[in-house]
């Protein structure tokens, strides 16, 4: 078996890193994606028209 596990400490440490690299990834995806939706909010914002008194 050759690039394998040789036991269950090596396959717990090679899964709890990748599981760090995944939470990382998705945390930084999803600040990403909050700025983008808030960026859009305040760029398209309309003002109302103001009525003759």
């Amino acid at each position: 078996m050759e690039g394998g596990f040789f036991t269950l400490q090596d396959f717990m440490t090679f899964t709890k890193g990748i599981t760090y690299i995944l939470m990382i990834i998705s945390l930084c995806a999803m600040v990403g994606f909050w700025l983008f939706l808030s960026e859009r909010d305040t760029d398209q914002t309309v003002e109302e028209p103001r009525h003759h008194e």
